[in-house]
């Protein structure tokens, strides 16, 4: 059985992880519309591997005895960028603050002592070492191509070929513990 406190924070979480699934949607969709083709794959494919991030948590309460309430998306995100770097340094932005949620969530459960819920959050601690490196790398090769539009077009080729050779697994029970 999960204790109170971390239920509660296990939910808040799943809450967080809906949130930027649809934060990834409406930056692929800005994106889209914007005639980024390898880029927008790459967020549409974001957004869905943050719902598998959810639909482990979910059923992670689930499997502990725990009630899942989903806080139902009221907001609502209207937001645009001024460019493609302004887009991704939000992004990193967003993924140092799960970051920062996550690691409070590993300090929960250690202070209740729940050992199953702390080892089960292992696996989102590496998810988000590699989600700060990545967005982080981006960054880094949007600043070396500067206001070069060619690089530009090149860089967004680069990320439809990079959204093809990552394996994106759409399979919510693979890896949950």
């Amino acid at each position: 059985m999960l204790s109170e406190k971390i239920e509660k924070g296990l939910t808040k979480q799943l809450n967080r992880e809906s949130e930027s699934s649809q934060l990834y949607l409406y930056m692929a969709s800005w994106v889209e519309r914007k005639g980024y083709e390898g880029i927008c794959e790459f967020l549409y494919d974001h957004s869905n591997e943050e719902r598998i991030h959810m639909l482990k948590l979910i059923r992670y309460i689930n499997k502990r005895g725990g009630n899942v309430i989903l806080n139902g998306g009221e907001k609502i995100i209207n937001i645009t960028y001024v460019s493609i770097k302004e887009l991704f340094m939000k992004l990193f932005e967003h993924e140092q603050k799960i970051s920062r949620e996550i690691n409070l969530l590993v300090e929960i459960s250690l202070q209740e002592k729940d050992y199953f819920t702390y080892n089960f959050l292992q696996w989102y601690v590496e998810e988000q070492i590699e989600e700060e490196a990545l967005i982080k790398m981006i960054l880094d090769k949007i600043e070396l191509i500067g206001a070069d539009k060619g690089g530009l077009y090149f860089f967004d080729k680069d990320m439809k070929s990079f959204h093809k050779k990552k394996n994106y697994d759409s399979n919510p029970k693979k890896k949950i513990f």
